[in-house]
């Protein structure tokens, strides 16, 4: 039939075919390609993957090939791979090329005469092929959840390291649960905003009554509120904190409150104690208490007035002693005024009100706050911090900061992983800030320098440097108009008496 080949009939030829077949429409349709030995090492590589080698920092194939997979692909898992012979088939790569969905396949030598199962021998070598080079895109949403679930992983596990070395965990015994993460020592920054709002935050923690600190998302009220607990004579008790916005509102109540045995279908047999209960004795934390229906406002306000709960399907008023600090990123006297909260609970928690400022009002607290946020980077990752220098830092310093310290952690973590140094400008600083969508400030111009000979005269009392720049002044006046007094005066804004006053003093 033309020269066309025979289809081999036996089991064993289809399935080569097969790979085969496979091997290539991967190899076609894939953003890129490599294959590695029993030993890790890159054999070979399509030619799809040919140009993400100058990112890697390869100028030819030939440099690439031979390799050791880990030392030329950081963040590779082809190792566990090849040892575990169980192919990995969807995973996110991160690394100087880039972030890619990849899967990584496990090669077999083939024991002759099985079939199945059976007749996968030895793992020989690996294939890593590249599914998507721009995941930001097309798979955005499912990066952004992952993205944002392994940083509440690592800060819950890098927390959990460090509470058990703070004497307030010592405090609490073994279980260390429901304790203060947080001291005032944490809230990095000296301006005088930053020096201002704990020092009022240490004033509310030495009273028993309500605190409502008010500020923009990642403005650090979380943070104030652990800090505001572990200075207060309740700092033995328990810290126990809501965030309202993350609960379904149906299930609110029972959050606050707790429920009796069996209240409600679905419900624990053994009951559950809530938040409030959970508190006695120390601090409860509302988070975002601007997003609460109003339906269960009512009944938050009555637990506050009378220091007692009703769980949910009980007759029984459990007392509580529990000290209230609540947060919102909202405005609350707008929501007042629209109806939207209630005005009385309003006035019951506004007792203690803190403003906490956002980083645009706290600019000369950036450095240290990168430098801060930089060391708990390089805690986590175990790499050196990034280090970033004077023209990067001016930069970052003018930038809006809509999403406060939170957003200024964001752009940190994205420039340590797409630099290829650990110095970063400010080129690298721009580069990242329009790939991320960030609005862009330019940076102040420097102050321009100053000679000796400038800084001899600029270091004398103030008095003697002010009456020299009038002096000056009068005297180009005078040239200007002729020595005529009036015109004088007229021209540098001021009256004639005034003008013969600085004339005596100067002896003009």
């Amino acid at each position: 039939m033309n020269g066309a080949p025979t289809l081999p009939l036996d089991a064993q030829g289809i399935l080569a075919l097969a790979a085969r077949s496979m091997f290539h429409l991967f190899s076609s349709i894939s953003q890129g390609m490599f294959l590695v030995d029993r030993s890790g090492r890159i054999v070979w590589v399509n030619e799809g993957y040919k140009r993400f080698l100058p990112a890697l920092g390869f100028s030819s194939v030939d440099e690439f090939v031979g390799q050791p997979v880990e030392a030329v692909i950081h963040n590779t898992q082809m190792r566990e791979v090849l040892e575990s012979g169980k192919p990995i088939l969807i995973d996110l790569l991160t690394n100087k090329a880039g972030t890619f969905v990849v899967s990584r396949i496990p090669l077999h030598a083939e024991i002759e005469g099985a079939t199945g199962d059976a007749a996968l021998g030895e793992v020989i070598g690996a294939i890593g092929i590249v599914l998507f080079d721009h995941p930001e895109t097309t798979l955005q949403p499912l990066i952004s959840k992952f993205a944002m679930l392994q940083r509440d992983l690592d800060d819950a596990r890098r927390e959990l390291a460090t509470q058990r070395n703070h004497p307030l965990w010592k405090q609490a015994g073994a279980d260390g649960q429901r304790r203060a993460k947080h001291t005032f020592a944490s809230f990095i920054g000296s301006s005088p905003a930053a020096v201002d709002v704990k020092r009022h935050a240490r004033r509310a923690a030495q009273s028993s009554s309500p605190v409502l600190l008010l500020g923009e998302t990642g403005t650090g009220k979380e943070l104030l509120a652990h800090a505001i607990h572990a200075a207060s004579a309740r700092a033995h008790g328990p810290f126990v904190s809501l965030n309202i916005a993350a609960v379904p509102d149906t299930l609110l109540e029972a959050e606050f409150f707790g429920f009796a045995p069996g209240a409600f279908t679905g419900a624990d047999r053994k009951g559950r104690e809530g938040k409030f209960k959970l508190a006695d004795g120390g601090t409860l934390f509302l988070d975002e208490i601007g997003d609460m229906p109003l339906s269960l406002q009512a009944k938050l306000l009555r637990a506050l007035q009378e220091g007692e709960i009703e769980p949910l399907g009980s007759n029984k008023l459990l007392p509580f002693d529990a000290r209230v600090i609540a947060a919102t990123s909202r405005d609350l006297p707008a929501l007042v005024r629209d109806g939207r909260f209630r005005e009385d609970l309003y006035y019951r928690l506004n007792v203690l009100p803190l403003r906490v400022p956002p980083l645009r009002e706290r600019r000369s607290d950036i450095p240290a706050l990168v430098e801060a946020l930089g060391e708990d980077m390089a805690q986590r990752s175990g790499e050196a911090p990034p280090e970033l220098l004077p023209d990067a830092l001016a930069l970052l310093a003018a930038q809006h900061w809509r999403g406060n310290t939170r957003e200024l952690r964001n752009v940190l973590e994205q420039l340590a992983m797409r630099s290829d140094s650990t110095r970063i400008d400010a080129a690298e600083v721009k580069r990242v800030l329009a790939e991320t969508g960030l609005e862009q400030i330019a940076a102040p111009e420097p102050l321009p320098s100053v000679d000796d000979a400038d800084q001899a005269r600029l270091l004398r009392p103030m008095a003697e440097q002010i009456a020299e720049l009038e002096h000056r002044a009068i005297a180009a006046a005078l040239r200007a108009t002729g020595g005529n007094k009036l015109a004088t005066s007229r021209l540098l804004g001021i009256s004639r008496a005034t003008l013969y006053d600085r004339m005596t003093v100067a002896g003009s």
